[in-house]
């Protein structure tokens, strides 16, 4: 078993409130995120970039498994996903994430590949995380 974290902090509140993401392998390192890395153009990330990037990567190395497993060890994996933000009543909701694959792989039939990107898309942990249950423990000060 794997535990990976980050840790959020944010100073003030709604949307004058400034955050900072980090990770202990420093690849997040005091990256701001506030309302205007999410909802403006202020330079920083956000949660749906995040998780967008989170997506991309363990579904693209889910299918880079699937294919070596299937025999093949030639070729490229280039996907991007889209995470949509939407209005939800008086918050937000993450309503969707699509995938879009570009790949070149010598000498597999559509059939098989489809397979093996809908069997990667179905079982990489990110998928299976977007659809997962949810835990949570608090204190307060």
């Amino acid at each position: 078993m794997t535990t990976r974290t980050a840790t959020a902090r944010y100073t003030g509140f709604g949307k004058t409130g400034k955050g900072q993401l980090s990770s202990p392998s420093g690849v997040l390192e005091a990256t701001p995120y506030s309302f205007n890395t999410r909802f403006g153009d202020e330079k920083g990330t956000n949660p749906e970039e995040l998780i967008a990037a989170a997506h991309a990567g363990c579904f693209t190395m889910a299918l880079s498994f699937a294919l070596a497993q299937a025999g093949f060890s030639e070729g490229t994996l280039e996907t991007t996903a889209a995470v949509k933000l939407e209005q939800d009543g008086d918050g937000f909701a993450i309503t969707r994430s699509d995938l879009k694959l570009h790949a070149d792989v010598p000498g597999i039939s559509e059939e098989q590949f489809e397979a093996l990107a809908k069997g990667a898309e179905a079982n990489c942990p990110v998928s299976k995380l977007l659809k997962a249950q949810i835990g949570l423990e608090w204190t307060l000060a």
